[in-house]
């Protein structure tokens, strides 16, 4: 199986989870909404195509290992959306576009919100696409991370990666060999095991070889892209994987 490696490492990084009220909490991994939206990020697509975007969905396959756990930090956010500079016939973005999209009545007014971030976290992350031969391939996914359409950040726009986020391409038996057998980043824990998240189902049978799994459970994180809501559910498995002596820490 060719699997594309990623590095997450930014001073912040923010994996949503479902907001209460003006609280955005986040959660100890990346949904397949926020992956998605990453990848199609640095394809280029918009959120108007939206059938796209949810073929990648339906494809994209992908684990994820902690290797630095980070610090969960809250920011206090107050802003008045009702000044002049904000309004959508002045609000530039950095490619030298309008800003377009448009809220409801929410959307103007003073604004109070916390949100939650990851400070100074790594991860490593393994992902794949099912089918691979259909477009966007791997290939195209690995040329977007690497020259991406537009800026990439993780989770939010104001958390940039410190580094670029595409590590390398390997041949694994499957997603979580490929994190076995992935270098551990420079600044990652002195640990035996390290934390790991993947996809499975409610009755599939636990993974083996250097693998403990302390829980599954049914998550939703799928997005119905029309409508920009999250819908249905998919099992995700959480335990501990020991590192392959072959993976050597990476200086990034």
């Amino acid at each position: 199986m060719e699997i594309l490696l990623l590095r997450f490492d930014a001073p912040l990084m923010s994996f949503g989870a479902p907001i209460v009220d003006q609280y955005g909490f986040i959660q100890p991994y990346p949904a397949l909404s926020m992956m998605t939206g990453l990848l199609a990020n640095a394809l280029g697509y918009t959120h108007a195509e939206t059938a796209r975007l949810e073929r990648l969905q339906e494809r994209l396959r992908y684990a994820v290992r902690e290797d630095r756990r980070g610090q969960q930090l809250r920011d206090f956010q107050t802003v008045d959306l009702s000044q002049p500079f904000l309004h959508d016939e002045r609000a530039w973005t950095t490619r030298g576009t309008l800003e377009t999209r448009q809220g409801g009545t929410a959307s103007l007014g003073i604004h109070i919100r916390l949100r939650d971030y990851w400070a100074d976290a790594v991860y490593t992350v393994a992902l794949t696409l099912d089918p691979p031969d259909e477009p966007p391939t791997l290939a195209d996914l690995e040329q977007a991370l690497r020259f991406p359409a537009r800026p990439l950040f993780i989770g939010r726009k104001p958390c940039l990666p410190a580094a670029p986020l595409f590590i390398g391409r390997v041949e694994a038996a499957d997603l979580l060999d490929a994190l076995r057998r992935a270098p551990l980043d420079a600044r990652a824990d002195r640990a035996d095991f390290y934390r790991v998240w993947w996809e499975t189902g409610p009755d599939d049978p636990p993974p083996v070889e250097g693998i403990r799994e302390n829980l599954r459970r049914p998550v939703t994180d799928r997005r119905d892209w029309a409508n920009q809501i999250h819908v249905g559910s998919r099992w995700i498995a959480m335990g501990e994987l020991s590192v392959h002596p072959a993976g050597e820490r990476h200086e990034g």
